[in-house]
């Protein structure tokens, strides 16, 4: 979940070089990515900026700021969204979380937290970012979320089993979010819906 909040001091290296293979695909896929609003451009700048600090700025133990990853996970027909209700802040927020010192790619970051989160074999990812989202997060007692955001579909008869970090997972229509709602989740429809049509990614009929 993106706005997870980590307390234990020991639970990331910190050898700068252990994110370097992330953090260049960070840097390229941000250097070449379309944004998709005016905000989104503006967070751009900012997560590139942020990344002129090195490997370090993939971590969430580095203070100024740290990428994380997240997906909007749609249903096989496109009609329904999955979101959980995240178990610390008590809104209903899409799937996602910090990158790990085992990812290589944000696309395999994303991708992981959606399985794990989700309980979902199977789920299947569009490479190019819908959204990309600064936000304050209690992380190392203040740090900032540069959330980069991906557009995912599940399998036919997909069936979501709550983790140990949510309270509930939910299917949804589009147009009928559940309240409390995170802020910029909702943001996220429009360019998931449009990313998953024009993919590879097909919609079922």
């Amino acid at each position: 979940m993106p706005d997870t909040v980590i307390t234990d001091p020991t639970d990331h290296p910190t050898d700068p070089d252990t994110f370097a293979a992330l953090h260049a695909d960070a840097s390229a896929l941000l250097e070449g990515w379309q944004p998709t609003s005016p905000e989104a451009a503006s967070a751009r700048d900012r997560t590139l900026a942020l990344l002129a600090a090195g490997p370090v700025a993939m971590s969430r133990r580095h203070r100024p700021g740290h990428l994380t990853a997240s997906t909007l996970v749609l249903d096989a027909t496109g009609s329904r969204v999955l979101l959980c209700l995240h178990g610390k802040f008590g809104r209903w927020v899409q799937l996602g979380g910090h990158c790990e010192p085992s990812d290589q790619t944000l696309v395999a970051a994303a991708l992981r937290e959606a399985t794990e989160e989700s309980g979902i074999a199977g789920l299947r990812i569009d490479p190019v970012p819908i959204d990309l989202d600064v936000h304050q997060v209690q992380c190392q007692g203040g740090s900032a979320h540069h959330d980069i955001r991906f557009a995912v579909l599940a399998p036919p008869g997909a069936v979501e089993q709550v983790s140990g970090e949510a309270e509930a997972l939910g299917w949804f229509p589009p147009d009928q979010l559940p309240e409390p709602l995170a802020g910029g989740t909702r943001q996220l429809v429009a360019p998931a819906l449009a990313a998953l049509r024009r993919s590879p990614l097909r919609l079922a009929p």
